[in-house]
This record gives C-alpha cells, structure tokens and sequence, in this order.
C-alpha cells in the first residue's frame, strides 16, 4: 500500500464518519420506527446495516460504472444530485403517509373512563381501549413478515446517495489501482454503516431510561413527522 492510498484510507474514514454524524437521515429515521414500530435491537441493527449497504453501495457502483467508462467526475455529481433529490422527496412523502396514520390511528385508539360504582357506595374510574382487545390480538400482525416499513426505508437509502465517495475518493483512488478503489470504498462503507449503528442505538439505549408511555399512542404520528422532517432538511436545508 502506498502513501496515497493510505492517505486517501484515513481521508475516507474520515468522510464517512463525518458524513453520517452530520445527516441526521442516517439515524433518526430508524431510532423513531424502532420504538414507534418495538423492533428489537438486533431487528433495528439489521435494518440499519441493510439501508446502509443500499445507500453506500448505490453510489459505489454508479462510480465503478464511471470509472470503468471514463465518464467526468462533472457528470456524476450532477447525477447524484438528482438521486439525493428523489430520496428527499421519498421521505418527505413516505413521512407525511406514516404521520397521517399515525394520527389517525392514535387519535381512533384514544382511551376513555368508565365509572365503577360498588355496593357500599364508593366508586372508582377504570379507563381502557375499546381497540385495546384487537390489537392484542393483532400484535403478531403488526410485526409480521409482510410489514413493508423495512423495504420502502431500503429503497429510499439506495436513492441516496453518499455525495464524498466518488468525487473525494474512488475518483482519486483509481489514479493509483483498482485495489486502492476497492480498499477506499470498503473503510468508507465499514466506517458509514458503523456510524449509523451507534448513532441509532445509542439514543435507544438512551431512550429507555425514560418513560414514554404518554407519548406510546401517537409514536406511529412522531415517526412520521421526524421522517417528513429529515427529507426537508435533505431537500432544502441541504442535510
């Protein structure tokens, strides 16, 4: 290994952890549907690690594509441009569908009081659900296979694309060999999907020191909205 490649190593590990830490599309989409949907850590780890492969290994291969076809390093940021676009306006959407039923659905399982009167003349408020019942039964639904929350967020990560890698790196990187390209896109995918891990699970972690039970019946609508928020911040605020 050369010093270039070394170099461009440290410089991509680097990109790629900062990269991640300061788009917060990276992680918070996937902190607010792990608790909203009660994924487990290792489920939330492996949707993670999932959105993370499509969302480096999009651009990695749009930048093979241009490196093996001489095509300008002009041409393919223009082109990344426009994918980060259709995945902001993917979030925007997807966030506004998911928040729209996660409305409706905390507002149509809202709980109410029936008072209880006993014999000797004391009483006591008991509130349930009256969807409280169905949805026990119907919690194995919810978790099921055919839930496709995991995929539409897989689609829209391989849209996004990672804007550093192939101007900053694999361009750079192919000056000097093909394994330079393959060792530089190999530490910025491990350092980007690491990132995205621990940037996921610490506030998880973080998160069950609190109660948030108050706050259980509208997780779907909170999801939604952070999601919704996230693809205004890529597609206006530039995130």
């Amino acid at each position: 290994m050369n010093s270039e490649i070394l170099t461009l190593s440290i410089t991509a590990a680097s990109i790629g952890f900062l990269h991640t830490l300061a788009g917060p599309d990276h992680y918070l989409p996937f902190i607010v549907l792990s608790k909203a949907r009660n994924w487990s850590n290792w489920k939330t780890v492996f949707i993670t690690t999932l959105c993370g492969l499509g969302h480096v290994g999009s651009s990695i291969v749009i930048g093979a594509i241009g490196i093996v076809f001489g095509l300008s390093v002009a041409h393919l940021t223009i082109f990344e441009g426009y994918r980060g676009s259709v995945a902001a306006w993917l979030f925007i959407i997807f966030g506004l569908i998911y928040f729209s039923w996660g409305l409706w659905r905390g507002l149509k399982n809202k709980g109410h009081h029936h008072r209880h009167v006993h014999d000797d003349g004391s009483f006591h408020k008991h509130e349930h659900n009256h969807k409280q019942t169905k949805e026990h039964a119907h919690e194995h639904e919810e978790t099921a296979p055919v839930n496709m929350t995991p995929w539409i967020l897989f689609t829209i990560f391989v849209f996004g694309p990672c804007e550093p890698l192939i101007p900053l790196l694999m361009f750079p990187a192919a000056k000097q060999s093909t394994s330079g390209v393959v060792l530089v896109a190999i530490v910025f995918s491990l350092t980007t999907i690491l990132t995205m891990i621990v940037m996921v699970l610490l506030p998880l972690f973080g998160l069950k020191m609190f109660p948030m039970k108050f706050l259980q019946r509208y997780m779907h609508a909170i999801a939604g909205f952070t999601i919704f928020i996230c693809g205004i911040g890529i597609e206006f605020l530039g995130l």
